[in-house]
């Protein structure tokens, strides 16, 4: 299962804090295929049915069943850089 960093789950509830949502909001990443490549990050206020629920400290992370699948052995990471741009990264565990 994905794993977070500490940088990534500070950044996650950051994010999800922000936005209007319910208290079981959370950031959803969708790919196409079990072995994508590419993923589709958004804040939703739920996970959907056969989403994976990976949470750290606060921090909620939907997996969709493709990316659950592709990223099974990952860690998410994130940056912010000086502007406030946020940068993730997924890395081997």
């Amino acid at each position: 299962m994905l794993t977070l960093t500490d940088t990534a789950t500070t950044v996650v509830k950051s994010i999800v804090d922000k936005a209007p949502q319910s208290d079981a909001a959370g950031l959803r990443i969708h790919g196409d295929s079990p072995d994508a490549t590419n993923f589709n990050v958004a804040i939703v206020a739920a996970a959907e049915p056969g989403d994976s629920v990976v949470e750290a400290d606060g921090a909620r992370v939907f997996l969709e069943p493709n990316a659950s699948l592709a990223l099974d052995d990952k860690v998410l990471d994130a940056e912010v850089s000086d502007s406030g741009a946020v940068t993730f990264a997924l890395n081997l565990r």
